[in-house]
């Protein structure tokens, strides 16, 4: 009984072991068939595989497609109608796009300003709350900081060294010295002061840079200066935050980080000739970071976000060493170019020829020539430009390198005089009282025009704003608008803004007196007799143009045209600095305490060391020494055996 028990185990077994088989071939192939089924519906599955960074950037596109797929073959299973193919379509990912420029002008006093433009743009909303994980070319540092603190717009810059408006005409990106940040945030946050902190914090470990010194001290809250540049000009003020640090000196380590924010880094592009070494010995560097969100097409029915990079350098003659007036890229950035970065939609350099006629006698020789000229109204003026595409290999010649020489022939030629200028300066003796000088010029022959002035002072000036004047041509030039804010002692500074009219050809003084305040001898600096230092005015205004302006911003312009909108065709919108003021405050003599110390360590030692001494040494009675004529008899009563004499 014991061998039919044991066959019939034996063939019981072996058919559970064909019946599963059977069940694992037949799920295999449903399975294979819903996967090809969704690589029918996916036309990214279908692509060769040549095509693999395709298909890397539309992964989760595929993903997606594989879920629906599958999902929608799990509900035909349940339902007895026929299938049906049904296409999911694709989320689609956010597309960003990039592109670099350097625009290099020949100034007429024999020194090169060059300028620097990257422009990342991406399409992405992150005012809605969403959440983004995915970055491509958008650095992820400062994205999480957009995401996190509800900013809106963000601006900040970093300059060495004073634009001298007079010799070089205006920038395309104006900036004062020293750090500059100032901040729009959305209105949904709740405490901005709180947050307007902590960000400053964030940048200052981004950026290396010394913005944790931003407290409520240099912070203001404009009511009429620094509208918004992107989209949306009407703006509760209330959520705006404007700072400087006029003494904060730019170097190595903060051009690293703003390079590190680049697509391609300083490896490929135009960020090959970002060299340290040669930037900072010129007589001007300014590096900036501006986002901000900006219509994505000219009907404006979506939006993306804008991170603009720059660098304006300008490059003295003198300082070279050369006694030339003969300037390449390879003299000025000790590099030349080789190629675009790969990940550039456009990359070119644009030549400002517009001062070298094509007459008999050239101002300058621009080797290698091209046939590509462009032109572009920048600040109010229409210019022409030489257009080097980095995109085409026809641009690098058969050397494949691009080294752009510009020789002078002639110094003739006068600059286009700028029509709004202004400086600042501090008058008086002594260290009580002071007067606080503000000279703006309008130089149009026959046109006059409003400006905005936009002063912080510090808490330790105090003014005294009952002693302003405005004066215009010898008679007084009543502001249409006034909004000043005073001080707090070690809370707040000044804020003083006024709406004033230049008249045509005009030089429009404010002036107004002020008081020295003495700190503690904790709030100096450790250099207090060098000075304390005010931050720029700020001159905000639309200027008369003199060629028509386009209003209308289109991908196609040149960056270093179209940052400031316009909104008029006969004016253009100008920001102008003037020179920070350096104050000296009423400063204890800090030798002081160390003489103290000096004079009580020396009293101490002698007094107390003498009281001591009393104090604590034993004092014994010396008997006095017997006379000669006495040891003799002593010594003679000794020998004969006789006691000695007492």
């Amino acid at each position: 009984m014991a061998a039919p028990k044991c066959g019939l185990s034996v063939f019981l077994f072996i058919l559970f072991g064909l019946t599963i088989t059977t069940l694992a071939d037949g799920h295999g192939s449903t399975l294979t068939d819903g996967q090809n089924a969704g690589a029918a519906d996916s036309p990214e599955a279908a692509e060769p595989a040549a095509e693999r960074p395709v298909l890397e950037e539309r992964r989760w596109e595929a993903t997606e497609v594989q879920e629906a797929t599958s999902s929608d073959a799990a509900d035909g299973k349940q339902e007895t109608s026929p299938p049906q193919t049904v296409i999911t379509p694709s989320v689609p990912q956010p597309k960003d796009d990039f592109q670099e420029e350097l625009v290099i002008r020949p100034l007429h006093s024999g020194d090169i300003y060059a300028s620097f433009q990257f422009r990342t743009l991406w399409e992405t909303d992150f005012m809605r709350g969403n959440k983004v994980s995915h970055y491509r070319l958008f650095p992820k540092s400062l994205g999480q900081v957009i995401s996190k603190f509800s900013v809106r717009e963000l601006h900040i810059s970093f300059t060495q060294g004073y634009w001298r408006t007079m010799q070089w005409g205006q920038p395309f990106l104006p900036s004062p010295p020293g750090a500059e940040l100032w901040v729009w945030f959305q209105d949904t946050v709740t405490d901005v002061d709180a947050t307007w902190k902590e960000l400053t914090n964030v940048l200052s470990g981004i950026f290396c840079a010394s913005l944790n010194f931003i407290d409520s001290t240099n912070t203001v809250q404009p009511s009429a200066s620094f509208k918004p540049l992107g989209i949306g000009n009407v703006t509760d003020h209330r959520f705006l935050r404007y700072a400087t640090l006029p003494r904060e000196i730019v170097c190595t380590e903060n051009l690293t980080p703003w390079k590190k924010l680049l697509p391609c880094g300083s490896k490929a592009g135009l960020a090959v000739l970002l060299k340290s070494e040669k930037l900072f010995h010129s007589s001007f560097h300014s590096q900036a970071v501006h986002i901000r969100p900006v219509c994505r097409d000219w009907q404006c029915r979506s939006m993306s976000w804008e991170l603009r990079q720059t660098l304006n350098a300008v490059f003295d003659l003198h300082t070279s060493g050369q006694g030339k007036r003969e300037w390449s890229l390879f003299k000025m950035f000790s590099r030349t170019l080789t190629e675009a970065c790969p990940l550039a939609s456009s990359s070119k350099i644009y030549i400002d020829v517009t001062d070298n006629p094509e007459v008999l006698f050239l101002s300058f020789d621009l080797s290698p020539a091209t046939s590509l000229l462009s032109q572009a109204v920048v600040l109010g003026d229409r210019r022409t430009f030489s257009v080097y595409d980095l995109t085409q290999q026809a641009t690098f010649g058969s050397v494949r390198s691009l080294n752009l020489l510009i020789r002078w022939k002639s110094s003739d030629g006068d600059m286009l005089r700028p029509l709004l200028h202004a400086e600042r300066y501090v008058a008086g003796y002594g260290l009580q009282a002071g007067e606080i000088h503000t000279l703006m010029y309008n130089h149009h022959p026959f046109r006059s025009f409003p400006v905005l002035l936009l002063d912080s002072v510090p808490w330790y000036l105090r003014l005294y704003i009952h002693t302003l004047t405005v004066t215009s041509k010898g008679k007084d030039n009543k502001p249409s608008y006034i909004h000043y804010q005073p001080s707090k002692d070690r809370v707040r500074p000044h804020l003083l803004e006024m709406l004033v009219q230049l008249p045509p050809n005009s030089v429009t003084e404010v002036t107004v007196q002020f008081e020295r305040a003495l700190l503690k001898w904790t709030e100096y600096t450790p250099d207090p007799n060098h000075g304390f230092y005010v931050g720029s005015s700020v001159i905000s205004s639309l200027v008369p143009s003199t060629v028509a302006m386009d209003t209308n911003s289109t991908q196609e312009m040149p960056l270093f045209s179209s940052f400031f909108p316009n909104k008029e065709e006969s004016s253009y919108f100008v920001r102008v600095y003037t020179e920070p003021l350096l104050v000296n405050l009423p400063t204890p003599d800090f030798s002081m305490p160390y003489n103290v110390i000096c004079l009580t360590c020396t009293v101490v030692a002698v007094g107390y060391g003498s009281l001591y001494n009393l104090l604590t040494r034993s004092f014994q009675i010396e008997e006095p020494n017997p006379g000669l004529a006495k040891r003799i008899a002593n010594v003679i009563r000794r020998m004969r055996g006789v006691p000695p004499l007492s």
